[in-house]
C-alpha cells in the first residue's frame, strides 16, 4: 500500500507523513529530500542552476522512480502535480491524499523558510495565492480523499487519513 500526499507549501505533507508513515509502519518518503539527496545539491541551488523547468525534470524522474515502490508513504512537493505524467503515476501506484490549507495558514507556516525559491519574492502571499488558484483544481482532481489542515494538529490529522484509509476498505 502507498499513501501520496499532495498540496500546498506548508499543508504539512513532510510532518504529517512522517507521522502517518508511522502510524501505518510504512517507509516515510519525501520527494524534495530525495531530489537533494541525489543531486548533491539543495533546492534552492537546483532552480538557481537549472531553473524551474530543471527542477521540474529531476522532479519528474523522482516521481516515476519513487511511485514504483511499496509500502511508502510519499510527501510531493507542492508543484508534482502540474505534470500530467506525475499524475498518472500517483494516481496509478497509490491512494492520493490532497492536504488542502487555507492561503493564510500557508503564509504562516511558510514565513520563515528559506529554502522555497518560488517564495523568494517581493509579496509571498502573492505567489501562494497565484499557485494555489493554478493547483488547488489539479490538486482536487487528482486525489482520493482530502483533508483540511488548518488549525488542526498533525497527528489528528494522520488518524483521519488512517480513518479514511479503513472506511474505503484499502486498510484492513
Amino acid at each position: 500500500m502507498n499513501v501520496f500526499l499532495i498540496g500546498p507549501m506548508g499543508a504539512g505533507k513532510s510532518t504529517i507523513g512522517r507521522l502517518l508513515s508511522q502510524e501505518l509502519k510504512l517507509e516515510f518518503v519525501d520527494s524534495d529530500k530525495e531530489i537533494e539527496s541525489r543531486a548533491g545539491a539543495d533546492i534552492p541551488w537546483i532552480f538557481d542552476v537549472e531553473g524551474e523547468a530543471g527542477f521540474r525534470k529531476r522532479e519528474a524522474a523522482m516521481i516515476a522512480d519513487l511511485t514504483q515502490r511499496d509500502d511508502i508513504v510519499l510527501a510531493t512537493g507542492g508543484g508534482a502535480v502540474l505534470d500530467p505524467a506525475n499524475q498518472r503515476c500517483l494516481q496509478a501506484h497509490g491512494v492520493v491524499v490532497y492536504l488542502h490549507a487555507t492561503l493564510e495558514q500557508q503564509v504562516e507556516r511558510t514565513a520563515k523558510d528559506r529554502n522555497r525559491p518560488l517564495l523568494q519574492a517581493e509579496n509571498p502571499s502573492k505567489v501562494l495565492a497565484d499557485l494555489m488558484e493554478v493547483r488547488d483544481p489539479i490538486y482536487r482532481h487528482c486525489c482520493d480523499h482530502m483533508v483540511e489542515t488548518d488549525g488542526r494538529r498533525p497527528k489528528a490529522v494522520a488518524k483521519e487519513i488512517v480513518a479514511y484509509l479503513h472506511d474505503a476498505g484499502i486498510l484492513r
